[in-house]
């Protein structure tokens, strides 16, 4: 018998304006200047995307009225949103704390965080010369893991469409080994126990801890990410992207996915904990990267970019992974990278090219493998 998956997609947060990104681009800027400058790499390159809906500020609400209606019509379950806490607070929470939470049907969807604690880089764009140089530091210490968790517990945690899995409260950590290092193995481990009682002292139950499998170790030390995430205390591993960046500037998405699949399906059977599994869209960094520059292998955001994935290829590569999870999967999620990285060329979002192509295989796919939206 299969079980029915919660199909779940990140939300990547950076289209309405925030004072921290003012300081580094000017005001009033948003990462659509970045999309809107793309141009094409090389012949046949589509570039830049063109959002069927244009450049809307996420932090209104209707605007995110629209998202939530549309993602539940084409059967998402859920968005997880990478959530930024630095030493000196929240940095793009706006879309969040003024569009989603108070869109009149944001309880209509379910939604989580994943605490995307790595370095601020400067790819927005990112130049040759400098490709991710740090913006500023995402060191976590102990201090601003209390300070961050509390605040998600303030704001986020209590309301009653927070995901829960196996009435747990969902909450991702996206370089768990990251954080591990900077404050201390054993310090690491102790606070995300203070934070479980806190949750539970609210009154609020269990809380669910997620590890980025990328964030505890490269993908080919199966073995040294499950022992780690079972010391470090996780509950369950995800992912975020897709490794196999092998041909440049050009990867077909076919076979991309194809080999991706078969490491899901390996995270799945060797982890000691439950795996949620991703899939991608597509994958396309090129407009983070100055455009004048020669768009060169040098590291990211010069990455490979993935051509034909199209809305056929994706639900084909939706359908095989989610076939999978309903049969032999251990995790309770199928993750879908992502909702809006339209700069990482991974978005379900309408576009001009494809309409709601990405959605309708989503939906479609749904209906064909759980029989259901």
């Amino acid at each position: 018998m299969k079980k029915k998956p919660l199909i779940s997609t990140y939300y990547f947060p950076n289209w309405h304006v925030d004072p921290k990104s003012e300081k580094i681009h000017g005001t009033g800027w948003t990462e659509w200047r970045v999309l809107q400058y793309a141009t094409p790499r090389f012949p046949g390159h589509d570039q830049p995307k063109l959002p069927l809906w244009g450049y809307e500020d996420e932090s209104n609400p209707r605007v995110m009225e629209k998202k939530i209606r549309t993602a539940r019509e084409y059967g998402i379950d859920n968005f997880i949103f990478d959530f930024y806490f630095f030493e000196d607070g929240p940095f793009r929470e706006r879309c969040l704390n003024e569009g989603f939470l108070k869109a009149p049907n944001c309880n209509e969807i379910t939604f989580a965080l994943m605490w995307a604690n790595h370095d601020h880089i400067y790819a927005h764009p990112g130049s040759y010369w400098k490709p991710a140089e740090p913006a500023w530091l995402g060191t976590v210490t102990p201090e601003t893991f209390r300070t961050c968790t509390d605040y998600c517990l303030k704001h986020y945690l209590s309301r009653p469409n927070y995901l829960r899995v196996h009435d747990g409260l969902y909450f991702g950590i996206y370089r768990p080994q990251g954080m591990a290092q900077e404050m201390g193995k054993e310090t690491f481990i102790a606070v995300l126990k203070e934070f479980r009682a806190k949750v539970e002292k609210a009154g609020l139950g269990k809380l669910w801890i997620d590890f980025t499998c990328g964030g505890l170790a490269p993908w080919d030390r199966m073995n040294e990410i499950s022992s780690l995430a079972v010391e470090l205390g996780a509950d369950s591993c995800s992912n975020y992207g897709w490794g196999y960046h092998d041909t440049f500037p050009a990867m077909e998405y076919n076979p991309w996915a194809e080999r991706n699949l078969e490491t899901q399906k390996q995270f799945s059977r060797e982890l000691a904990i439950p795996y949620n599994p991703v899939v991608l869209s597509g994958w396309d960094s090129s407009p983070r990267t100055v455009q004048s520059d020669i768009y060169e292998a040098v590291r990211y955001p010069f990455s490979s970019i993935a051509v034909n994935n199209t809305p056929e290829n994706f639900k084909k590569a939706f359908c095989d992974l989610l076939e999978f999870q309903a049969v032999h999967g251990t995790g309770d999620l199928i993750h879908i990278s992502c909702w809006n990285e339209w700069t990482e060329g991974a978005y379900l979002e309408p576009d001009l090219r494809y309409g709601f192509g990405m959605l309708e295989a989503v939906r479609e796919g749904k209906k064909e493998i759980l029989g259901t939206l």
